[in-house]
């Protein structure tokens, strides 16, 4: 049997070729090293961007406090006829200029008038009795409370939408001693206590920062995202390309590794494909137990068959032996035409006890399901029984690959092996016949009688056979196959498969059958 043809190398259908990894591995690097550089480009793009909007802002706002005050305090400090006064109506009084708090309030509508990101807002919850109450939100309400608690406090509101974040920062405004003596005696004040450190009122600084302004700030890190993008598709492509090939490659490899398992035997298909064994040529020693088995006049019964219905019959025999043979760890070396080699020892062994005890159970069924197809073989027209005799040895013999570098085959070779094929030779048709070596590893198990000493060359002292006479407890009980094919005869008996009434139809027909001989010896002795 072939164990492995290495002359003639496949190819699969396909063969996937890397690409450079030199460059993947750049490629790879370069994504890595491309994340650190693309943020820090982003943030220091975007650092760039805070302060140029926050330098616009800023000078729009210094822009608005320069010009109320060129307008409002140098203009009518200048065009006035009559001493400046500080009020807080300095708009009818002429060269008057305002008071601080007007001076805020009107500056917080001036800043908020150029609609940019920065608002500012004066309010006091004591405004003077010309002036319309501030309106106070609740976090005014909260910040003018903690702030009279604690005037040092910083008190701060985070807010927006997922598009923009506004902060606002509140800060009190505290009384001083000129700004006390004014509001205490100022007949339009709401409050006549003020004391030098009270909370007036707050000055409030709204900033606000659009999102989407600013998601172009980050455009080195979306190129790199883009870049990471195009690379992430790439290789995905590139697996599913490879797993394509992969599963193909796998498939082609399934379908001949269950090709080639049909002509090795399965012990040695599993260590040749898990790496156990080498495709070497490579023998050891070992001692084995060797069975072999073989037809009786299978020439003639393939006289007697067209070639399709011998060819159905011989694999369908061999099938149901193979199948035994593999049940009980048995290695099938090969088949020769309607012969089998069977050994058992290599790849797998048991220790050489347990290989004998398994080589004589394999035996006993191969002899009972041989019969059992006799029956069914009967039935389809085929008269001539099929009867195989069977000899098995244990002994010492190389086993291995032999052959050459482009092909091999796993088998075993020695004077063992031949043993078998002699004691295969003189066994009855449906007998088996053990070497003594194999009968001192089984006489536990079955009873055998000694045959008539043969000699073999190669061998120096005779060699003793043993016939199997059955199982222990089941000698004389065991199923017995009759069979007898001659001129004006055709008998047919499997004790092991004929059922009770076939019992009694058996005994009626062989009755008569008697019955009928000796009717026919009369008349012959009559004569005589």
């Amino acid at each position: 049997m072939t164990a492995a043809t290495l002359a003639v190398p496949f190819d699969p259908p396909r063969r996937y070729v890397p690409a450079n990894l030199a460059a993947v591995a750049g490629l790879i690097f370069l994504l890595l090293a491309g994340l650190p550089v693309a943020v820090w480009l982003d943030l220091r793009n975007l650092s760039e961007h805070s302060l140029h909007s926050q330098a616009d802002e800023l000078g729009a706002a210094i822009n608005a406090v320069r010009s109320y005050y060129s307008q409002n305090v140098v203009g009518r400090v200048l065009h006035a006829t009559t001493p400046t006064a500080v009020v807080h109506n300095y708009h009818d009084v002429p060269g008057a200029i305002p008071i601080p708090a007007t001076l805020s309030l009107e500056l917080g509508s001036a800043i908020t008038a150029l609609g940019g990101d920065i608002g500012y807002r004066f309010f006091s919850d004591y405004p003077f009795l010309n002036r319309a109450p501030h309106p106070f939100d609740a976090f005014e309400e909260k910040a003018l409370a903690t702030l009279r608690q604690d005037p040092k406090a910083r008190v701060y509101d985070i807010s927006g939408s997922i598009f923009d974040r506004q902060i606002r920062l509140v800060t009190p405004v505290l009384m001083a001693a000129e700004c006390v003596a004014c509001h205490n005696s100022h007949p339009e004040s709401r409050k006549r206590d003020w004391k030098v450190g009270d909370v007036r009122g707050l000055q409030e600084i709204t900033i606000r920062q659009s999102i989407a302004a600013n998601i172009f700030a980050f455009k080195y890190l979306l190129i790199y995202l883009v870049c990471a993008a195009v690379a992430g598709i790439g290789f995905i492509l590139l697996q599913r390309r490879q797993t394509a090939v992969i599963e193909e490659t796998n498939g082609f490899l399934a379908r001949l590794s269950a090709k080639l398992a049909k002509f090795l035997p399965p012990q040695l298909y599993r260590s040749l494909f898990s790496g156990d064994r080498d495709v070497v040529i490579a023998t050891e020693r070992k001692k084995l137990t060797i069975f072999f088995s073989d037809i009786v006049n299978f020439t003639a019964t393939t006289e007697r068959l067209q070639p399709e219905e011998l060819t159905r019959l011989l694999n369908e025999y061999l099938s149901e032996m193979s199948t035994i043979a593999t049940r009980h760890g048995g290695t099938v070396d090969k088949f020769i035409g309607d012969a089998m080699l069977v050994f058992f020892g290599d790849p797998e062994t048991k220790g050489v006890a347990e290989d004998a005890a398994m080589c004589l159970a394999m035996a006993l069924e191969m002899q009972q399901r041989l019969a059992e197809l006799n029956a069914a073989w009967r039935r389809r027209g085929i008269e001539q029984p099929v009867r195989a005799r069977m000899g098995i040895n244990s002994g010492y013999c190389n086993v291995g690959n032999f052959g050459s570098g482009d092909r091999m085959d796993y088998t075993i070779i020695g004077a063992a092996a031949n043993l078998a094929a002699r004691l295969q030779s003189i066994a009855k048709p449906g007998g088996i016949v053990l070497s003594y070596e194999t009968y001192a590893l089984v006489r536990h198990l079955v009873g055998a009688h000694p045959l008539p000493p043969i000699t073999m060359k190669g061998i120096s002292q005779p060699v003793v056979p043993y016939e199997v006479d059955g199982r222990i407890g089941e000698i004389g009980q065991r199923a017995q196959v009759i069979s007898e094919l001659g001129t004006g005869l055709d008998l047919f008996l499997d004790t092991a498969v004929i059922d009770d009434r076939g019992v009694e139809q058996a005994r009626r027909a062989l009755t008569e059958a008697l019955a009928a001989l000796d009717a026919r010896a009369r008349p012959a002795a009559t004569s005589s």
